[in-house]
């Protein structure tokens, strides 16, 4: 009698068996890759592929079938973060490659540049060239439908045209105010009601995306002048948003604006300006790149960390990344686990996720949170010395590659791997961790908003706290989770989820209020300080730390109602700058101590990892700081009357000087004296000091001066005045100082021309194009106009008769800098899409800011008021003025041909 034959294993495990074998397969052909282009280390290892790929379809289409870089290719070029010693020989040599500069940050080490692909190995080849990256990606933190088919983008001209529509209804019918609903939840009205705090003397400064929409929302009363920092407006409204909820909850704060989106250097760079160039008091933002590190500070958190050292307080988004107590987060992170098993042809083997006594080196991702996710490994090595070689793949369930990343670390790289599910999603993808190399380390795996789930091939899923991470989770900053203010949000994370949760209004937050179950849990364990130096047993830092509101209203298009923990971090920021308000001076740790220990507790009892230490209350945390209205007494410019009805001022002339001082804060100026000087040479002013008295929350005080002017003076000097303004209350005193103009302007307006060959804009790059217009035989300037020229005006493409041709005038912002270094935005992202500047003239006697114009307009001619008033650029004109150009946005393109300046002196006497 014959044997039976052996069983055969069932259907699933041999189809389980083949799928890891053709993953073993496919890994392995991608590190015969990694190991012949050992060499190209500097490189990002999905441009070698690229490269690669691009060199040899069929082969590289044979041994990884479903593989795809994830490098988007324009033409033959690809936009890459260049991590280098920056230096004006690496700029040029950039240029000369055939690359366009994007951003340039000296201090962090960095250039965003849009390179030809085939000039990556030789810019990699020089030696002050550290690492050639994929440019790093970035996401705000606005909760949008993942599940929604797509938009169709919006057209730059679309959106241009529906802004201008926008701007010129708000002018012509200013509909009531749409106030935050956050604004109610918080207390914020009734404290401001009740306290008397109103954001007077703090200055609130936003980074996100962009401000598209500031003058929709400014014509419509939505929001008052907002200081930005020039060419740093961004391409986007969720800036916008962002501003209209902090001028909702602190109305009379000081508000400025400066995008991230030009790179995460550029990023850094920016916050630091905003504290150290535009004197921000508080700083909040939205924004998470992905290239930013769980277990140590990278260059975004430094940047926080040194604003936060210097005295402003940072707040920052958790992020919509999910929590583990929802079930809707995708992070794992724990010590690297041997499978045993071998993956690909080297000596690697795969992470083994299972805790059990079973091995699984799979993490399956949820098949309804798929589409487009980034996914990010990052172990535990210090920035920029990681010895320890980890690989990331992304496959599907028959074990076919889908995306990888597997840069080497060889000790100088940083612990990083980064790939991107397809852009429609999947079926059946998994994730695989492969030590390629190196000792075992302890791992961050996380699938930003995308989830971990159980599989239908039987993977289990495997999820730990912890997903939130980056510069918000740095000591310093406030980490703010998001809390519903009002209706719930209208769509499902993942369908067949449970109801998303309502909140109070027109109630105030209490402690049955809810979280958003997207909002992104802590803690975060911290490994090494900013500078790589190890911390010993590592730090957990409790992160988030407060919640706010979100989804609510905005009059922002796409932003009514505003979800998302980008809407809540803004509402926090501004309560704090109530804080600030009414209590000058407050030691930011007591601000910390206020806003922790007043908060609401929600979500579980005690500080945890989803609400920090729970929901923020204006009246709570003014009543714990003793927070009270300030008077805020400031001298305004003074009026000039020289003796004898003369109509300027000359040497040896005599004068009254009428100074203004208003009180522009919340309770009235008492003992107000003011005391006025000037450091001018043989300059007397009489009296010296004055009682302006008591000045009323809102009013105005004018008091006399007589003022002599030296015979020696010397013509077209201005005479400097001093103010220090006195009052009863701590933002006193308060300093001014004004110029004086000495001696009559000349009628003689003297020409300068820039003569040289038509210089090309880059196309969407903060770094520009420059003219130099050289001045002589002037002195001191009594009046500065610049004229772009043209000898005949059209709106044709490229047109060489116009004095700026460029498509979309809407895309740019003009810089004019003086000899001295002063400089004045002449125009800023005015004229939406119309084409071409010709014979315009910007002058400070113009009537009409060019702010104003619209698309139909085009090409663009007259005398305009500049952006900036020129009379800052007064003083000596001799010598090289510059013009610059600034091309924010991308497609169209231009160059600047034909531009003067026209100057006059003074009358000689």
């Amino acid at each position: 009698m014959a044997s039976p034959a052996a069983a055969a294993p069932p259907p699933e495990d041999q189809k389980a068996a083949a799928a890891q074998e053709n993953a073993a397969r496919q890994i392995g052909a991608l590190q015969d890759i990694k190991v012949a282009t050992r060499s190209n280390a500097k490189v990002d290892s999905k441009l070698l592929v690229e490269m690669r790929a691009r060199g040899n379809r069929t082969a590289m289409a044979a041994a990884v079938p479903k593989l795809r870089s994830g490098v988007k290719v324009t033409g033959s070029k690809t936009v890459v973060d260049i991590r280098a010693t920056v230096s004006e020989d690496l700029k040029k040599a950039l240029v000369n490659s055939g690359a366009t500069l994007k951003s340039v940050s000296t201090r962090y080490g960095t250039i965003r540049a849009d390179v030809p692909l085939a000039a990556i190995n030789a810019i990699a080849a020089r030696k002050d060239v550290r690492k050639i990256e994929v440019a790093g990606g970035a996401m705000t933190a606005h909760e949008l439908d993942r599940n929604a088919q797509p938009a169709k983008p919006e057209s730059k001209e679309a959106k241009a045209a529906r802004i201008e529509a926008k701007t010129r209804a708000a002018l012509t019918n200013r509909a009531g105010a749409i106030d935050s609903e956050g604004d109610r939840a918080h207390n914020a009205d009734t404290s401001r009601d009740q306290v008397g705090v109103t954001g007077v003397g703090a200055k609130i400064c936003a980074l996100s995306d962009g401000v598209d929409s500031l003058a929709a929302s400014q014509a419509a009363g939505e929001l008052p002048a907002v200081d930005v920092l020039p060419t740093q407006e961004g391409s986007g409204d969720e800036g916008t948003a962002m501003l209209e909820i902090i001028h909702d909850v602190a109305p009379n704060a000081a508000l400025g604006f400066a995008s991230a989106f030009n790179g995460d250097a550029s990023f850094a760079d920016n916050i630091r300006a905003l504290r150290f160039d535009l004197n921000c008091d508080i700083i909040v933002d939205d924004v998470i790149y992905f290239k930013e590190a769980p277990f140590q500070d990278w260059i975004i958190a430094q940047a926080v960390n040194d604003v936060t050292a210097d005295g402003a307080l940072y707040f920052s988004s958790a992020g919509n990344e999910g929590n583990t107590g929802d079930g809707t987060a995708a992070h794992w992170e724990g010590d690297f686990v041997n499978s045993g098993q071998v993956i690909g042809k080297f000596a690697g083997y795969a992470h083994d996720f299972d805790p059990s006594s079973n091995t699984q080196v799979f993490e399956p991702i949820s098949d309804a949170s798929s589409a487009g996710v980034p996914v990010l490994l990052n172990w535990a090595d210090p920035l920029g010395a990681s010895n320890n070689d980890y690989d990331l793949y992304l496959l599907d369930r028959n074990g076919n590659v889908v995306a990888m990343s597997q840069d080497y670390q060889t000790g100088t790289q940083d612990a990083f791997e980064r790939v991107d599910t397809p852009g429609f999603g999947g079926s059946g993808l998994r994730l695989a961790v492969v030590k390629f190399r190196g000792d075992d380390k302890y791992l961050s795996l996380s699938a930003l908003r995308g989830r971990f789930s159980d599989s239908s091939d039987g993977l289990k899923a495997f999820n730990t706290p912890g997903v939130t991470f980056g510069h918000s989770a740095t000591r310093g900053a406030f980490s703010v989770a998001a809390a519903p203010a009002h209706e719930p949000l209208p769509f499902d994370l993942e369908p067949g989820d449970p109801p998303n949760p309502s909140g109070p209004f027109p109630n105030a937050f209490d402690s049955s209020s809810a979280l958003e179950r997207f909002t992104s849990d802590g803690p975060r364990k911290v490994f090494f300080e900013a500078d790589g130096t190890p911390i010993p047993g590592g730090e957990v830092r409790q992160k988030p730390d407060i919640t706010a509101a979100d989804g609510v209203r905005t009059s922002v298009g796409g932003f009514d109602p505003f979800f998302g923990t980008s809407a809540a971090a803004p509402h926090a920021a501004a309560i704090a700058g109530l804080v600030l308000s009414g209590n000058p001076g407050i030691d930011p740790a007591e601000v910390r101590e206020a806003l922790t220990s007043t908060a609401i507790d929600i979500g579980e009892p005690g500080v945890d990892g989803r609400s920090g230490h729970g929901v923020v209350l204006a009246d709570k945390v003014l009543a714990f700081t003793g927070a009270s209205p300030q008077p805020l007494a400031q001298a305004a410019a003074p009026t000039i009357t020289p003796d004898g009805g003369g109509q300027f001022l000359n040497p040896g002339d005599s004068a009254t000087v009428d100074l203004p001082v208003t009180n522009n804060g919340d309770a009235t100026a008492v003992s107000t004296s003011v005391v006025l000087t000037s450091p001018t040479p043989g300059v007397t002013i009489t009296p010296r000091a004055q009682s302006y008295g008591a000045i009323e929350k809102g009013a105005t005080v004018t008091k006399s001066y007589r003022l002599t002017v030296p015979t020696t003076h010397q013509v077209g000097t201005p005479i400097v005045l001093n103010t220090r303004v006195t009052f009863a209350g701590a933002y006193s005193p308060t300093t001014g100082k004004f110029s004086v103009d000495v001696g009559e302007p000349s009628p003689t307006t003297v020409d300068f021309a820039y003569a040289g060959p038509a210089v090309a804009i880059p196309d969407n790059s903060t770094v520009g194009a420059s003219v130099t217009i050289p001045v002589s035989g002037i002195g001191p300037a009594s009046k500065v106009a610049l004229s772009i020229d043209g000898t005949a005006c059209d709106t044709t493409e490229h047109s060489t008769t116009v004095g700026l041709d460029h498509t979309f005038v809407g895309d740019l912002v003009g810089i004019l800098t003086s000899p001295s270094g002063a400089s004045a935005t002449v125009f800023s992202r005015a004229g939406g899409s119309g084409n071409n500047m010709c014979q315009v003239v910007f002058s400070d006697e113009a009537t009409t800011p060019f702010a104003s114009v619209t698309s139909s307009q085009a090409p663009f001619s007259g005398t305009w008021q500049p952006a900036d008033p020129f009379a800052g650029l007064r003083g000596s004109a001799d010598g090289n003025w510059t013009f610059s150009a600034f091309d924010l946005a991308g497609v169209d393109t231009g160059s600047v041909r034909a531009v003067s300046l026209h100057i006059n002196g003074y009358v000689t006497p």
